[in-house]
């Protein structure tokens, strides 16, 4: 009997980590998806309290650290007319990409949370506003030079639809994380060939349309006289991206076909422009990306993107960077 007991120790001891792990995934999609909008009605009532977060919850909002009950639990005050969910049930996380409203007026958020033992231990929010910062930093007093923010163009035209496609159609986690990543290695390397896209793929930043637009006559950058996700990514392009870089790729909806991955773009150490902080949903059928829908913002020199682990690659910058400005 003692040795019974010895060898049950003994095996519990050595499956322990396996166990907990086991534990961590009882949340299955259903559970994911409640656990991610008890978080989003809670910020919207401003009640932290019902939110379902651990001590020592961490939640950014624009690479910006924000204490428990500030920044969006004070602004946000409801969820907008497109909403869109996404569920990883092997990382334990969650995302919500689309519109909420904000001291009275639209933005555009992607919002990740990740969820262990059906609670909520961390949030990172993108938040695209009108009259945010562009490209070269903060807009004129006419507002040009603002960053891209069209919320009617998004009701308009709207990411799919939730869906589930056929297993038999679907390409596995480490695919599509593949394929995902591709997107940004055409951008890096300058070549449009390596995107794995469908020739009509479509972009759209902060609900702005980014693709289908008019091509010079007899130009083939892109699909039947439009531009499409590849267009301008030659070697001949002045994209001013000088890397890719904290890239992750933190929820990978097998069920959609759909990867959430977060990005900063790097600018040439004597550039003008700010870097990008980028969260972007790929949607991948029949083994290509057919739609990419992001929410962005443009982050000044001193400030340090993504702000997550593992902190390294885009901060701090050189000084001849921030110099710059």
């Amino acid at each position: 009997m003692i040795r019974i007991s010895l060898i049950v120790a003994v095996v519990f001891s050595l499956l322990g980590d396996d166990i907990a792990l086991g534990q961590n995934s009882e949340c299955n999609r259903e559970c994911l998806r409640d656990t991610l909008m008890r978080y989003m009605n809670a910020v919207v009532n401003n009640e932290p309290e019902n939110s379902g977060v651990i001590v020592g919850f961490r939640q950014t909002e624009n690479a910006e650290v924000k204490r428990l009950g500030t920044g969006a639990w004070q602004s946000v005050t409801g969820l907008g007319e497109v909403q869109r969910h996404f569920i990883d049930t092997v990382s334990g996380q969650a995302a919500y990409f689309g519109l909420v409203e904000e001291s009275g007026k639209p933005a555009i958020v992607s919002v990740r949370v990740k969820v262990v033992d059906r609670q909520i231990t961390e949030a990172e929010w993108y938040i695209g506003r009108e009259g945010d910062p562009g490209m070269q930093g903060e807009p004129a007093p006419d507002g040009s030079g603002a960053g891209p923010f069209d919320p009617a163009n998004l009701i308009a035209n709207p990411p799919p639809p939730e869906r589930n496609l056929p297993r038999g159609k679907r390409l596995s986690r480490e695919s599509l994380r593949g394929v995902a990543n591709s997107y940004f290695d055409a951008i890096t390397a300058n070549d449009g060939t390596i995107m794995m896209i469908h020739p009509w793929c479509t972009r759209i930043e902060n609900g702005r349309q980014i693709t289908g637009r008019a091509l010079p006559e007899g130009s083939d950058d892109g699909y039947q006289g439009r531009t499409n996700c590849s267009s301008g990514i030659r070697p001949t392009g002045r994209l001013n991206i000088a890397l890719v870089t904290s890239r992750r790729y933190l929820v990978v909806d097998e069920q959609q076909q759909v990867v959430m991955g977060t990005v900063v773009f790097l600018r040439n150490p004597d550039s003008i422009n700010w870097r990008l902080g980028l969260s972007e949903f790929f949607y991948i059928d029949e083994a290509l990306i057919s739609e990419v829908q992001a929410a962005m913002f443009y982050a000044p020199p001193d400030l340090p993107i993504p702000n997550w682990p593992p902190y390294g690659g885009s901060f701090p910058l050189p000084a001849s960077a921030a110099a710059t400005r």
